[in-house]
């Protein structure tokens, strides 16, 4: 009889991911209310997060403002003011919206970063792969199967997102993937002893020649 893998499991992964990408582009916490036809870029001031936000007046002059989360809203400036602040590089990104799109995405400042990024979207690869192997596999036997494979993407797919928690500076991250860490390697520690155990007991079942040994007999017992 031919074997069918459950389409719901896949479904409702794709529903989570989707809610987690929406929930990232949309975070919580208080909207912010820019002018209509306003350029912003985000911004983070120690632990405030907001947008400066870039307007042009009937007469043409460019007006830049800050907004953050927690409700502060400051005075127009000038573009010389800003300018005065910030430098004229950041002045010119910001004014001119060239702020790149894909750094906005993936909450970074230089290409550089790419690699972490890479090493973190690397490490999720491994373990959401895991998953989908431990799946797969257990859906073909009908029962709950965990491979030495699972344990193996676990434990690169943990050493990859440490190292991607620790750019970042996320504790909660860190702390998560450090425990895991360690209960991978173990597991596979144990299932390398268990296959040296079972290799050596099957050598010794299978040599030629030799008679088992005689066991002892017991106080007490007949001869």
């Amino acid at each position: 009889m031919k074997r069918s893998f459950k389409w719901e499991p896949a479904a409702l992964m794709v529903l989570l991911i989707s809610l987690g990408f929406w929930l990232v582009m949309n975070p919580a916490g208080k909207k912010l209310h820019p002018r209509e036809q306003a350029l912003t870029s985000e911004v983070r001031i120690g632990e405030t997060r907001g947008v400066v936000e870039v307007t042009t007046d009937d007469a043409g002059s460019q007006r830049f403002r800050l907004l953050t989360r927690d409700g502060y809203e400051s005075r127009d400036f000038t573009r010389a003011e800003f300018e005065a602040f910030f430098g004229a590089a950041i002045t010119n990104d910001v004014a001119d919206d060239r702020t790149n799109w894909l750094f906005r995405l993936l909450n970074i400042t230089s290409w550089g970063s790419l690699v972490w990024i890479a090493i973190g979207f690397g490490g999720q690869a491994l373990f959401s792969g895991r998953m989908f192997l431990q799946w797969l596999i257990s859906e073909r036997h009908k029962v709950s199967v965990i491979t030495p494979a699972f344990w193996w993407f676990s434990l690169l797919g943990g050493i990859c997102l440490f190292c991607y928690f620790v750019w970042r500076q996320d504790v909660v991250g860190v702390l998560g993937q450090s425990s895991g860490i360690v209960i991978y390697a173990r597991n596979l520690r144990l299932i390398a002893k268990q296959r040296r155990r079972e290799a050596k007991a099957a050598r010794s079942d299978s040599a030629p020649g030799i008679e088992p040994e005689a066991k002892p007999a017991r106080a007490g017992s007949l001869s």
